[in-house]
């Protein structure tokens, strides 16, 4: 039998805070769902209250519509660690109206990122709620969009090849100004004149090892996430995985041969 540790809040108070501009974030169906504004003042971030040592998380979000070029909307797991972070992104990139959302991952293991990907949404994420999902056991880390994995990032420590596997993670999200690289590479400049943004969530699921909380619960196999059904991906995850890379992904620092003329060891694993 596995053990499901979840938080599962009925409310967003139960298992979050505002981490900052809390004047900018609005609670909607009594604590249920919540907006975030992006204005020229400023925007805004949440935070869970307790951190985690492997297991899922997941959101529904909405993105923000129309013109939202030069805006990021992230969300994002973080050991909050001065030099040696560890850290699993997701990053959902603005655009020009008409354009395909972006969503970018990356991958922060022992202090070292620079582990970008990026891949084209097949669907428009401002239309309605879609869950965004992280993964994370001692086996691999898996973003998932709806139930489509978009990145697989399997443990190869036995390589020497870094994986987060030591410091708890805080859960976070936020809406900010990025117009020096967010859409385009910073040649869409955001448009104050549509602001302000807004980006809504709600469905807000975490499960995993709270610490503090029990110590033997980070290196328990029967956690449900260590399960045999989650080592890998199944038959119908690895077609999809398959179909979002060769349809959908616009950027893979794999292959990024100007940035790496030697691709980095857990892409040639």
């Amino acid at each position: 039998m596995f053990i499901r540790i979840s938080a599962r809040p009925a409310t967003f108070v139960d298992d979050f805070k505002a981490a900052w501009s809390e004047s900018h974030i609005r609670q909607m169906d009594g604590g249920k769902a919540i907006q975030l504004v992006l204005d020229q003042s400023t925007g805004c971030g949440f935070a869970s209250k307790r951190k985690y040592l492997f297991g899922r998380v997941s959101m529904k979000i909405k993105l923000i519509p129309g013109d939202s070029a030069g805006t990021v909307t992230a969300f994002y797991m973080n050991s909050d660690t001065a030099t040696v972070r560890d850290e699993l992104d997701f990053e959902f990139l603005g655009n020009r109206s008409g354009q395909p959302y972006s969503v970018q991952t990356n991958i922060f293991a022992h202090g070292k990122g620079d582990r970008e990907q990026r891949v084209n949404l097949w669907f428009d994420p401002s239309l309605d709620y879609h869950t965004y999902t992280i993964l994370w056991s001692h086996k691999h880390i898996v973003f998932y969009v709806d139930d489509v994995p978009i990145r697989e990032y399997k443990n190869n420590e036995a390589k020497n090849i870094a994986y987060p596997t030591s410091q708890p993670m805080g859960v976070y999200s936020t809406l900010w100004e990025a117009d020096d690289w967010a859409t385009r590479g910073g040649l869409e400049k955001i448009d104050w004149s549509k602001a302000p943004f807004y980006a809504y969530y709600k469905d807000f699921d975490i499960e995993g090892c709270p610490v503090p909380g029990p110590t033997f619960c980070p290196s328990n196999p029967h956690n449900w996430w260590e399960g045999y059904a989650y080592q890998s991906l199944n038959a119908l995850e690895a077609r999809r995985y398959r179909w979002v890379r060769v349809n959908h992904m616009v950027y893979d620092y794999c292959t990024d041969r100007s940035r790496f003329p030697v691709p980095p060891p857990e892409c040639r694993a």
